[in-house]
């Protein structure tokens, strides 16, 4: 497998043990890996056919990458070398990875969702509803959770072997980003400028969070609740217990990918059409710092983590 037509790594140093960032640049068919105590980007991969979803793994040290335009999936390690790779099919999409374990595929035109493990070999796979976008495990690794964008609901299975659970249908039209926090389900309904909150156990819609227009990307830390808005250009900030908006943040241009700083200290989030990324702290929910990266930054997947010490 001639890896080197492909893939073509820039290191700026090695990569040490610490908080990490992998960041997708669809624009740029780069793959940036963020230092997030220095801020500064250590290592660049290329991938080809726009990057865009992204999920890293610390417990296998491990970032799973799909490029958009081919569906292929690219494994790398923390240092940006490509390890691995599987072409999927133009329809792979949504992508989580589970602990040590492999990892979730939503297939967007297939309207299915597959389990894959660490050789990238198919474990499960089963039908969603229309459209599958993003995709989760809940915290405990029983459960997964597609966003099943035309049929505006949320579909769940069991994570061992994919038996479909429950559907439960969502407050806004179109949900796209879906995670599992405290026990919960939230969706970020994009053209219902709303996150729905639900049970995954009874399959009730528990309410819902006003936010700004489309928003896209859901991540939690210090207590709240982070939710990055398209057209807006903001972040909604939310009581995840209240369900009450509590702040709004100005970020850069269409900000999509967020995820948790693995500290808790707050979240970390792409501006895809101002290509940089942006580190919102928890405290003061202000901008902390903000960090140019190749052209066209989504970032969608929890992409940040604490890499595990050998």
């Amino acid at each position: 497998m001639r890896l080197w037509l492909w893939a073509w790594l820039v290191i700026a140093s090695p990569a040490q043990a610490g908080d990490l960032a992998f960041i997708t640049s669809q624009n740029g068919n780069q793959v940036s890996i963020i230092d997030l105590q220095t801020r500064t980007i250590i290592a660049k991969t290329i991938l080809a056919d726009a990057p865009a979803p992204v999920a890293y793994d610390p417990a296998s040290a491990r970032a799973y990458v799909i490029a958009a335009d081919s569906g292929r999936l690219s494994v790398i390690d923390e240092t940006g070398t490509l390890i691995d790779h599987r072409d999927l099919g133009s329809g792979a999409f949504g992508i989580a990875a589970i602990p040590d374990a492999g990892l979730l595929v939503t297939d967007w035109y297939g309207d299915r969702v597959m389990r894959l493990d660490m050789n990238l070999a198919e474990i499960w796979v089963a039908r969603t509803g229309r459209i599958p976008s993003g995709v989760a495990i809940s915290e405990d690794g029983a459960l997964v959770a597609t966003a099943d964008r035309d049929d505006n609901a949320i579909s769940l299975f069991a994570a061992e072997t994919g038996r479909f659970i429950r559907k439960i249908s969502t407050f806004g039209e179109h949900p796209f980003a879906v995670t599992f926090h405290d026990g919960k389900l939230f969706s970020a309904d994009v053209l219902g400028d709303a996150v729905s909150v639900m049970d995954p156990g009874s399959g009730a819609l528990l309410g819902h969070v006003d936010t700004g227009k489309r928003p896209y990307g859901i991540a939690f830390s210090s207590g709240l609740g982070f939710v990055t808005n398209q057209y807006s250009g903001t972040v909604t900030v939310f009581d995840p217990e209240t369900l009450t908006a509590v702040a709004s943040i100005d970020v850069g241009d269409y900000p999509e990918g967020i995820a948790p700083m693995p500290d808790g200290s707050g979240v970390v989030l792409a501006n895809w059409d101002s290509d940089t990324v942006m580190v919102i702290d928890g405290d003061d929910l202000a901008v902390a710092a903000e960090i140019e990266v190749p052209a066209g930054p989504r970032a969608f997947g929890r992409f940040t983590g604490r890499q595990v010490l050998p």
